[in-house]
């Protein structure tokens, strides 16, 4: 395939009517074509980890931060270091932020360790919370596609209010295709490997 064709398929997979620049990007309009996309969920991960258990601490998990391109049920497609499309005919099954919240929510579950991991509401006696910021979360169309998930994580001790810990985790995975489907499995083993990073990190620093 040409250079000139791969472009005009690429284009053929992303939002004709969303060009905008990162800086003046909205997201109006976008739910009157959601009945008409194809609906993603992200799997949660089983992490296997040798950090240590810690079944006397208790862990809050916020509401992610992110910036408003994100924080939507859109798939975000990055043209150039300032230009953002959304990829046509698909979205995520909520909003990206709750999504990956309840995923590592789910994950630090799964590891057995934890004496209790929630949501903010659920109760719990907590003693760390997870703050996260969810930086990328995108597939990058300015080279060879590929997928990029990149999280900042801080550790605050919810007993005196300090930072214990802070990590920013980046994964990049190729894309196996150029259709839908190949770029949602990219950002999901991308998103899969920065979870089993984050929770093994947060073992070993509680």
């Amino acid at each position: 395939m040409s250079g000139s064709e791969r472009v005009l398929r690429r284009r053929g997979l992303l939002a004709a009517a969303m060009a905008l620049p990162l800086a003046a990007l909205g997201l109006s309009g976008c739910g009157s074509t959601a009945a008409k996309n194809d609906t993603y969920d992200l799997s949660a991960s089983a992490v296997t980890t040798s950090a240590p258990a810690a079944s006397r601490r208790q862990i809050l998990v916020p509401d992610p931060t992110a910036l408003k391109a994100l924080d939507s049920e859109m798939v975000l497609v990055r043209v150039s270091a300032s230009e953002v499309q959304y990829l046509s005919k698909s979205q995520w099954s909520d909003k990206l932020p709750r999504m990956v919240q309840s995923k590592l929510v789910e994950a630090f579950e799964n590891t057995g360790k934890l004496g209790g991991v929630g949501k903010p509401g659920q109760g719990l006696a907590i003693d760390y919370q997870l703050i996260t910021d969810i930086r990328a979360f995108e597939i990058d169309t300015s080279g060879a596609d590929r997928a990029v998930v990149e999280i900042s994580v801080k550790i605050l001790n919810d007993r005196n209010g300090s930072i214990s810990a802070q990590k920013v985790f980046q994964a990049t995975v190729p894309s196996h295709g150029s259709e839908n489907s190949a770029y949602i499995a990219a950002l999901d083993s991308a998103f899969a490997a920065v979870t089993g990073e984050i929770v093994a990190w947060t073992l070993n620093a509680i």
